[in-house]
């Protein structure tokens, strides 16, 4: 066990750190470690996870705690919270100071620009990923799609989308 809590704390660590923009930004990366290299679970597992960490109230990766809960029971459940938190709370206090300072300078405005697709393109990444995984079948992709369409052209509640997805599935219809 203490060889996968190792394991655990090197993987979210490594992903705290590379998590510009928020955590959804490396669910790729973590699915891969998840799923391809340490075997933990499979990809509708994980996709499941995911969603059910999406659905919980807290933080929106809440997916690392379930990730090391089932990696290696409670043990595994702190180490990965605390390997996707501290590591990139740290950076983020050590270096608040310097952007701060530097704030009118013309190579930090040029830094802002680059990052910002760079984090869209990793967000819609995570999305598609998840997707993939996730969809099954021709209704399951329609449920993802009109749930993306929705997001995007009103203004509806996440919850009641959720809700309704859920409906369907005690429905039976997806």
């Amino acid at each position: 066990m203490s060889g996968t809590l190792l394991t655990l704390a090197l993987l979210f660590g490594q992903l705290s750190l590379l998590s510009f923009g928020g955590g959804p930004t490396v669910l790729p990366e973590m699915q891969r470690q998840v799923v391809e290299v340490n075997h933990w679970m499979t990809a509708t597992d994980f996709a499941a996870l995911f969603a059910l960490a999406q659905a919980a109230p807290g933080p929106n990766m809440l997916v690392s705690t379930l990730v090391g809960l089932r990696a290696a029971g409670i043990p595994g459940a702190i180490v990965a919270t605390l390997g996707m938190i501290v590591p990139s709370s740290l950076l983020t206090v050590a270096s608040l100071s310097v952007w701060d300072r530097f704030r009118e300078a013309r190579w930090r405005k040029i830094v802002q620009a680059g990052l910002l697709p760079a984090t869209v393109g990793l967000f819609l990444a995570a999305a598609l990923l998840i997707a993939l995984s996730a969809d099954r079948s021709v209704p399951l992709a329609a449920v993802t799609i009109a749930v993306a369409g929705l997001m995007v052209a009103t203004k509806i509640h996440p919850l009641w989308l959720l809700a309704a997805g859920a409906g369907l599935g005690v429905l039976g219809v997806v």
